[in-house]
């Protein structure tokens, strides 16, 4: 019997990594400052976490957006996550 395994490559490795790096200090923050619900500019009420999970859905979109629509560099495409990501946290 033979078992396909996932070969991780040093961008995916890093990728996740982040993330999980992510999701460890939004868990310090909450515990050294609980969160408040709040509505901003998605108008419906939201946590710190939900603007958090909402905000890397968004930033996998762009992503996938940029692959099907642009033959440019996905390195383009970062700017423009990251910028969305922030303003979702900061404002949503």
């Amino acid at each position: 019997m033979r078992l396909d395994w996932m070969y991780w490559t040093v961008p995916s490795a890093i990728f996740f990594s982040a993330i999980f790096l992510m999701i460890c200090g939004m868990l310090a923050w909450e515990i050294i400052s609980p969160t408040v619900e709040r509505t901003g500019f998605l108008k419906i009420p939201t946590t710190r976490g939900t603007r958090f999970f909402i905000g890397l859905l968004g930033t996998a979109y762009i992503h996938l957006a940029w692959i099907g629509l642009s033959d440019w560099n996905l390195w383009f495409a970062m700017p423009i996550a990251v910028a969305w990501i922030i303003i979702v946290m900061r404002w949503g």
